[in-house]
């Protein structure tokens, strides 16, 4: 029997946790673990309930080691006997469908060894009662950004720069393969981009799975996000240093226009106004 795992990341937004959760228990089927981490968050296990296991980690003092949380949620669904680890972010509720599309895709013999990616559609802000489950698909559309078939349609192949970590799923084997994320990227950004870079570099494809649809609870945002302007510059730099290229290029460039970066005179970078 296939044991699958969720993983999920958190700091804050425990409403955003406890409606992933409730949507969790409504999945056709239910995961056979879920590791909930914690990144300097006591408050995290009441939220939870007793429908996660938490586990806990220190925050850095450069800010959220996202790469880290995601590595030691994987670890420690790996080391209860995960086949199939699910990565969601706080803010996707999964579909009824997810958990076992990404399962399906797993097992599969075509698609077993690449990185399953699903549907998310962003929805709009929640009326007072908050998101029904029930029709949470009418409310808005996946992202025009990146590929979204039909359900029970795939996707296989394309730009791994459309990777994003909002929705994913590996196996063990290819998680081991790819040795996770890259811990030198704390804070915001550039991870995500990194792991997908890695994947081309071992000929790991991209899967698009239909029927593996999330929705994205809408919060605030800033764009562009000036507030992860320090994390952003130095995952950016980190990352050009590994590839030659420029992640993140539309945030960098929309700083470089407000003023608050300039390219250094060698071209190598970018530093703070």
């Amino acid at each position: 029997m296939t044991r699958v795992a969720v993983v999920t990341v958190v700091h804050g937004r425990h409403a955003h946790l406890a409606l992933q959760m409730q949507a969790v228990a409504r999945s056709v089927r239910p995961p056979d673990d879920y590791v909930v981490v914690a990144v300097d968050d006591e408050l995290v296990a009441q939220a939870a309930e007793s429908r996660a296991r938490v586990i806990q980690i220190a925050a850095h003092r450069l800010g959220l080691p996202i790469a880290a949380a995601r590595n030691a949620g994987a670890e420690a669904a790996l080391a209860s006997g995960a086949d199939v680890i699910v990565f969601l972010d706080v803010d996707c509720v999964p579909g009824p469908e997810l958990i076992g599309a990404y399962e399906a895709a797993a097992v599969s013999t075509e698609l077993s060894g690449d990185i399953l990616c699903g549907p998310v559609a962003y929805l709009p802000p929640a009326s007072e009662g908050g998101y029904d489950l029930a029709d949470i698909d009418t409310l808005a559309a996946p992202h025009a950004a990146r590929p979204a078939p039909e359900p029970g349609a795939v996707i296989r192949g394309g730009d791994h720069d459309l990777f994003w970590s909002l929705s994913f799923a590996v196996t063990a084997a290819t998680w081991r393969t790819m040795g996770g994320f890259d811990e030198a990227y704390i804070g915001y950004g550039g991870e995500d981009t990194d792991f997908s870079a890695c994947a081309a570099q071992k000929n790991i494809e991209l899967a698009w799975i239909g029927s593996a649809r999330a929705y994205h609870q809408h919060h605030a945002v800033e764009s562009p996000p000036v507030s992860h302007l320090d994390d952003i510059l130095r995952n950016a730099a980190l990352f050009h240093r590994r590839w030659g290229r420029w992640p993140m290029i539309g945030w960098l460039e929309a700083f470089e226009e407000a003023g608050l970066i300039a390219r250094r005179e060698n071209r190598d970078g970018y530093e703070k106004v």
